[in-house]
């Protein structure tokens, strides 16, 4: 059977597992940004941009107190937050540094500009924003060619200062 599942199909959130609600707490609300929209007792927090049911599930179900997984297996990678322009991601980058948070690493990929960095419970997180399709690099048959290049952060971090047109 050939299936393609539909175009309009969206990834709608991400659950995971920490050791500390409140930590966790004071990366992804105060830090980034997201709103808090119901908390599950003490063990669970649904929290969005926008006012969205929940982008995130931050939960200690299994993980209360616990370290974090290992890195050399298998699991997730990373959780991608997209931002809707490049500014949002400037203004997250000089969050982030006002914060002295450390990143892991910042690419441009040529469909996209991308920070990454470890939650406190060492999962990895890549703040991205995509370019104009029509700037995404191909090759001479038309076929996607993503790269990884080193992102000038100085350059995003201009942005981040300009007022936004009127």
């Amino acid at each position: 059977m050939n299936y393609t599942i539909p175009a309009g199909t969206r990834i709608g959130h991400v659950h995971l597992k920490v050791a500390d609600i409140e930590r966790s707490l004071a990366f992804y609300r105060d830090l980034l940004g997201f709103e808090v929209q119901q908390y599950y007792g003490d063990s669970a927090v649904f929290i969005s941009a926008g006012g969205y049911h929940h982008h995130i599930g931050l939960n200690t179900w299994h993980s209360k107190g616990a370290g974090p997984a290992p890195i050399n297996t298998a699991g997730l990678y990373h959780t991608a937050i997209l931002y809707p322009t490049r500014k949002d991601l400037a203004v997250a980058l000089k969050r982030l540094i006002e914060a002295k948070y450390p990143l892991t690493g910042a690419s441009d990929h040529g469909v996209s500009e991308a920070l990454y960095m470890n939650d406190p419970d060492r999962n990895g997180v890549e703040l991205y924003w995509d370019k104009p399709k029509e700037q995404w690099p191909k090759d001479e048959k038309g076929n996607l060619q993503m790269v990884t290049e080193p992102l000038d952060l100085n350059d995003l971090l201009k942005l981040a200062s300009h007022p936004d047109p009127a």
